[in-house]
């Protein structure tokens, strides 16, 4: 598992596997992200084998589809919402780690500034900096 950590309740990750589900919750964390249209891609774990095995962890298990290099309002709120309502650790994941750590910036929970949620992703290995303008613009 390629798990990056972003603050101390956020890590991300690449596409989670159901026999990964378990390991997460041994090392704490409390709820798992998907941030992948069901069937994304060939060999994907179906979206219902994920829910199983975070159920099956005693993790919650959301479902926050984004794709295209799109950021609805709505997605962004969502993510939000599961990090401002979620107790522990919280661990989101899409094919790369890219989408779930561009979800946390836009979401902004912590009300940094745009900087300093370029400088988180790219702690973490993520290049975030293409969304300083919409960062900027409150978006």
């Amino acid at each position: 598992m390629d798990i990056r950590t972003i603050d101390e309740t956020l890590s991300v990750a690449p596409q989670m596997l159901p026999d990964d589900v378990a390991a997460l919750a041994a090392q704490g964390f409390s709820a798992l992200v998907c941030n992948r249209p069901d069937g994304e891609e060939p060999g994907q774990p179906a979206l219902d084998e994920m829910r199983r095995a975070a159920q099956e962890a005693g993790l919650a298990f959301h479902h926050i589809p984004v794709a295209g290099g799109l950021f609805p309002p709505a997605a962004v709120a969502a993510f939000a919402a599961i990090r401002r309502g979620t107790p522990g650790k919280v661990l989101a994941y899409c094919r790369t780690g890219t989408r779930a750590a561009t979800l946390d910036a836009l979401a902004n929970i912590h009300g940094l500034t745009a900087a300093e949620r370029i400088a988180r992703a790219h702690a973490a290995g993520y290049d975030l900096s293409a969304l300083a303008g919409r960062m900027e613009a409150g978006g």
